[in-house]
């Protein structure tokens, strides 16, 4: 095989996969259509998963430089219409346009335990996170291809012959799709993507814009849809209730975007220049699964929805961080049976709330009298301090879980950020990519039952402080539990390591 691996999709999901991929010496090629990265605005933020998930491969400090940077912008734009403070207050996020404060979220609830640095990653621009993450791959040896598209495939049992938009074949034991939305290898390989057609027009833009200074800030409900206008200057953004566009691909104009907001928010804005500027809708589809034989999928090319409440970006990570060390497992040999399967089991239940979650909002975006009836009621459970924290919870994503066997109620969950007594947090530990077991009593008939996986599977002898009643956890590459105890016993442990990481070498 020229490749172990052929990654059809240079944005971050393509880019992550590739890097967890190269931390296991895995061969890789990146194939990406657009000549140069799309500055066409896109997510803006990301919640604390995919921050843990930067934070566990030792990415932390560049991405906060950025976040840092966003702060500033955002305290400028509040300071420009007569609000701010030492530091901006940054929201939980929002349902349905409905804007939930941080100050009534019970951070003490055990889901937000441990959560660590990961927890000041908000702000920051898909753009930027592309840019960390191709800087990465880069350090990796990642060959990425720009200017290049997969224009053809075909795989067997054996492998998958790649054909190359300039004119190049080539043979990988892979391919992942990674290419959006309107993904090539989903449709080529022949995928079904069922699911809930458009029924909303929105747009999103950087712009110079006057005539906002009277708006509020935040999402507001307006004439047939909804706007908003901010937190970053020149940021606007509408939903209207009118159909899909007719046509997403034409450039959106300065005069498309002041019509849409001026109808929404019934303000004479004047929009003089555009930056950058796109259109979305509410689609929603999501593959029935993302493996068929030696082709996968990951991020948008496995689901598409709209981008209320910001999971998009969040949740293709997610399937990156996940898949990654499952095929590395396979490509090397090691992996149990189903091991690869897993990555549907897994990670599709995920997509499949986030389409929910997605079009519960558009039902209750609507600007009839009777949504607008049930609009206040959500609006006032949301505002409680159950209601906030039930928010910050579902949009963080602690609540996700993964069907993992195990009797601690820890197994299957993300890893909270445990702090130990040399100072070290669990996040410093996994910037190899390999599994860890922690040894939390000093427990040899721990290690012992361990050794045979010592090729795959890190044991980290230490006291925990944060967790003091934890004596064993073992934790799998993506950052989830596999296995924990309390009462310093190892049982279940060999269990765990054949199921995840195979026989013993």
């Amino acid at each position: 095989m020229n490749w172990d691996v052929v990654i059809s999709g240079g944005g971050p999901v393509g880019l992550m996969l590739a890097c967890e991929l190269r931390l296991k010496d895995v061969n890789v090629l990146v194939v990406e259509r657009l000549a140069e990265p799309d500055p066409t605005i896109k997510a803006g933020s990301v919640n604390l998963t995919t921050g843990e998930a930067f934070y566990r491969r030792g990415l932390l400090p560049a991405v906060d430089a950025v976040v840092q940077q966003n702060f500033a912008k955002i305290q400028e734009f509040l300071k420009s219409r007569g609000g701010g403070g030492p530091k901006p207050a940054i929201p939980v996020g929002h349902f349905a346009g409905i804007m939930v404060a941080s100050h009534g979220v019970h951070f003490d609830d055990p889901a937000f335990r441990d959560v660590g640095p990961a927890a000041n990653v908000v702000v920051i621009q898909q753009q930027a996170v592309e840019a960390i993450l191709a800087e990465r791959a880069a350090e990796l040896g990642v060959e990425v291809r720009r200017g290049v598209e997969v224009i053809g495939f075909d795989a067997d049992d054996d492998g998958v012959t790649v054909r190359l938009g300039d004119q190049t074949e080539v043979s990988a034991g892979w391919l992942v799709g990674a290419d959006g939305g309107r993904s090539f290898v989903r449709k080529h390989a022949g995928f079904e993507f069922p699911g809930t057609d458009p029924a909303v027009t929105g747009r999103q833009a950087l712009t110079e814009i006057t005539g906002t200074d009277t708006l509020p800030g935040g999402w507001q409900h307006g004439n047939g849809g909804l706007y908003v206008h901010g937190p970053m200057p020149g940021r606007i953004l509408t939903v209207e209730f009118d159909g899909p566009p007719v046509d997403r691909d034409t450039p959106v104009t300065a005069q498309e975007l002041e019509d849409s907001f001026r109808r929404v928010s019934g303000a004479d804005v004047r929009v003089t220049k555009v930056h950058s500027a796109t259109r979305f809708t509410d689609n929603a589809r999501q593959a029935t699964t993302y493996r068929q034989g030696r082709v996968l999928l990951a991020g948008d090319a496995a689901h598409v929805h709209s981008p209320f409440g910001g999971q998009g970006l969040n949740l293709g990570i997610g399937d990156a961080v996940n898949l990654g060390w499952k095929l590395a497992a396979t490509i090397h040999g090691w992996a149990p049976d189903g091991l690869l399967d897993t990555y549907t089991t897994e990670r599709h239940p995920i997509g499949e709330w986030v389409l929910e979650w997605t079009r519960a909002q558009v039902a209750l975006m609507r600007s009839d009298v009777r949504t607008r009836a049930l609009r206040q009621v959500v609006t006032d459970l949301l505002l409680t301090d159950d209601g906030a924290t039930y928010l910050a919870k579902k949009l963080s994503g602690v609540l996700h879980r993964y069907p993992i066997e195990g009797e601690h109620d820890l197994t299957g969950r993300g890893a909270p950020d445990f702090a130990f007594a040399d100072g070290t947090r669990l996040g410093e530990h996994l910037q190899d990519g390999r599994a860890l077991l922690l040894d939390l009593a000093d427990n040899a008939g721990l290690r012992e039952t361990a050794g045979g996986w010592a090729g795959r599977v890190t044991t980290l002898t230490a006291k925990c402080d944060s967790e003091p009643s934890l004596t064993g956890v073992l934790i799998r590459p993506d950052g989830h539990i596999a296995w924990a105890r309390e009462d310093g016993a190892t049982t279940g442990l060999e269990t765990a390591l054949r199921r995840w990481f195979g026989e013993p070498a």
